[in-house]
């Protein structure tokens, strides 16, 4: 549980596509670990058809429905409307532990973005993500979008990269010389059946990620 409070609240922003099996749990998971602490939850949705927005709606705080545009766009959607000066983001699929929220808000003291970074990696294009543009951010998950975020670091972000999994927040974050922070987290097995596609095109679309990530970098 969350012993000291950084300032007056927490927004939780996740994205959702199809994630009706799961979205409950998240909800229920995330209430319990901020019990006692003011805070929000803030679903933005990608159009599912599974019906994830109807419970969305009955147990998030917000809950809104955006053309599909990918993870990124709609985590920087729910950002721009999050109302507490610390904003989380994290997985629908549970594969992202409410339960280290509380050492990702407490790092924001030191940090303005806080990277909850898995111990284990386990696609090779995020590997190869680590040891090249890793190294540039001074993490070693930078496609973790499990983070802790300064509110007021959300107005530098823009998407000239489109879909790239979260890389572009860190390496604007980089850019403007934000302070960048990172804890280590054991995550669960993935899912059989992953948002971003199976072995083949999730480890192209990521690649895809990291090249336009590296060009932002360079610009």
């Amino acid at each position: 549980m969350l012993k000291t409070m950084p300032q007056n609240g927490v927004s939780v922003v996740t994205t959702t596509w199809n994630e009706r099996s799961t979205i409950e749990t998240l909800i229920l998971r995330v209430r319990t670990v901020l019990r006692g602490v003011p805070h929000e939850i803030i679903l933005v949705d990608d159009e599912s058809l599974d019906g994830t927005i109807d419970i969305a709606r009955r147990l998030a705080d917000v809950a809104v429905t955006k053309k599909r545009e990918g993870q990124t766009a709609g985590l920087l959607h729910g950002m721009r409307i999050a109302k507490y000066p610390i904003i989380i983001t994290i997985d629908a699929d549970l594969e992202n532990s409410p339960d280290c929220i509380p050492e990702l808000i407490s790092k924001t003291n030191e940090y303005d973005i806080v990277v909850a970074s898995r111990t284990k990696i386990p696609r090779f294009s995020e590997r190869l993500a680590s040891k090249t543009l890793g190294k540039l951010l001074g993490v070693t998950d930078s496609f973790s979008n499990y983070r802790a975020y300064r509110r007021e670091v959300v107005s530098k972000f823009g998407l000239k990269g489109g879909e790239t999994f979260g890389a572009e927040f860190l390496v604007i974050a980089k850019k403007n010389k934000l302070r960048i922070g990172e804890i280590q987290y054991e995550s669960p097995p993935r899912r059989k059946n992953p948002r971003i596609g199976g072995t083949i095109k999730a480890n192209l679309r990521i690649l895809w990620a990291l090249f336009k990530a590296f060009v932002i970098y360079l610009l």
